[in-house]
């Protein structure tokens, strides 16, 4: 098993659970909330948030050397997705965990 410095342990972290944050606050919040929160560019954009997460933990879990790509994209994503859930209003847990998680993953990334 290959080593795992603690910085990458903690974009792990993140990441997955930025993922857990946007799939559940997706399926329960946003779908309940109805207006604004299914919109279809935020609701795809909170689906595509938590697949990139999960996608970038696991690069990292597997020892990939491509998990600086996955990162990269994932940041960038994140970004995005706490943006968007900032404008929708209401839903602070999903902006704070995809800000960090961007954070994590821009050190990754670089």
């Amino acid at each position: 098993m290959h080593q795992m410095s603690t910085e990458m342990q903690s974009c792990i972290d993140d990441c997955q659970r930025c993922h857990g944050v946007c799939l559940s606050m997706a399926m329960n919040h946003c779908l309940e909330a109805g207006g604004r929160h299914v919109e279809p560019e935020h609701f795809r954009l909170m689906i595509a948030c938590a697949e990139i997460c999960q996608t970038s933990a696991n690069f990292m879990l597997m020892g990939s050397d491509l998990h600086k790509r996955t990162c990269a994209v994932c940041a960038e994503v994140c970004e995005e997705c706490a943006r968007s859930c900032e404008q929708v209003g209401d839903m602070q847990e999903c902006v704070d965990a995809c800000r960090r998680c961007a954070e994590s993953c821009r050190k990754m990334a670089a």
